[in-house]
């Protein structure tokens, strides 16, 4: 991996602001030459500083959606038990982060669904079908004060 100069962090917070930009655009905003722009986001992406490009899109645009924060904790935290709970959360379409913590639960979820109902129906996929929770614990939001996917570069 190449140690990051000023440019590429240049290029990497524009590029968290809004990956759509053309690479003129992209370019202009990072005072570099075209030609400059595009080899080094290449070699970004290539080295793995960029994951992928996608679209976040407006929830309220989309109709309603509840958000949970969910902790759970279980009953054994061997590390295969705790593996096998994170692959059904990840794979869970409900699930749109899931973090392994420490001092305290052992998993923090971000559930995002239509409603109630298909919260109750998430709720039985994971956590009631598993013998291994032990206690879950959900925080309904009422508002949503800051949302962010930037990293500091």
């Amino acid at each position: 991996m190449t140690d990051l100069d000023d440019t590429d962090r240049r290029l990497l917070a524009l590029l968290q602001d809004d990956a759509a930009r053309s690479n003129q655009d992209l370019a202009a905003a990072a005072h570099v030459s075209p030609a400059t722009c595009l080899r080094r986001v290449k070699r970004l992406v290539d080295e793995g500083y960029v994951l992928r490009r996608v679209a976040l899109l407006a929830p309220d645009k989309l109709g309603p959606q509840l958000t949970a924060v969910v902790e759970v904790t279980l009953d054994r935290q061997g590390a295969e038990h705790l593996l096998a709970f994170q692959q059904r959360a990840v794979a869970d379409a409900g699930v749109q982060q899931c973090y392994r913590v420490s001092a305290g639960p052992d998993f923090v979820l971000i559930v995002g669904v239509a409603d109630m109902a298909a919260y109750n129906q998430l709720v039985e996929r994971l956590f009631t079908q598993d013998a291994n929770v032990r206690n879950v614990k959900s925080f309904f939001s009422v508002e949503r004060a800051k949302f962010s996917t930037a990293i500091p570069v």
